[in-house]
């Protein structure tokens, strides 16, 4: 007998979730047969984003044949009798959607951050400095030699007894 946390997999189906606007998104999701086309709506909203309001719904074999337009909002799932390796597949009817326009997947669209040459010597801190101190090793050694006179520990959790 299975807690109430669980879900029978008799009582239950895991489909493959695909987005018209999301070329690189799927997820295998568990659904219950007994959660409305609404509910289902609602959960995918919560994977991809999705405005419940704005989502239709289609049903895809295992064969990537069309079965249903999931559009009866009150029916059950388990009514289109889905098999586990089916597939849903969210179609984003808003234009000005998250999704759409290729915003979330595609980086070339992104503005990307640049800066000079000047103000990139001007910083400190930078990984062209460190190589430029690496490949300076007598200065490297200077550090070293001015801590060992010193007494001072090369590593902060030396000397700590």
């Amino acid at each position: 007998m299975a807690s109430w946390l669980q879900i029978e997999s008799h009582a239950s189906v895991l489909l493959q979730v695909t987005h018209s606007n999301l070329k690189s998104f799927a997820a295998d999701i568990r659904f219950s047969l007994q959660m409305s086309v609404e509910a289902v709506k609602d959960k995918v909203w919560k994977k991809c984003g999705t405005s419940v309001n704005s989502v239709r719904l289609e049903l895809y074999d295992d064969c990537k044949n069309k079965l249903f337009d999931l559009s009866d909002e009150s029916r059950p799932l388990g009514f289109y009798s889905p098999l586990d390796g089916f597939r849903i597949h969210i179609i984003d009817l808003d234009p000005s959607s998250v999704t759409s326009g290729g915003w979330l997947e595609d980086t070339s669209l992104v503005e990307k951050y640049s800066i000079s040459e000047d103000e990139y010597n001007k910083r400190s801190g930078t990984f062209r400095k460190f190589k430029e101190q690496m490949a300076n090793p007598s200065a490297f050694r200077n550090k070293i030699n001015v801590r060992l006179l010193h007494g001072r520990p090369l590593h902060k959790y030396q000397g700590r007894r």
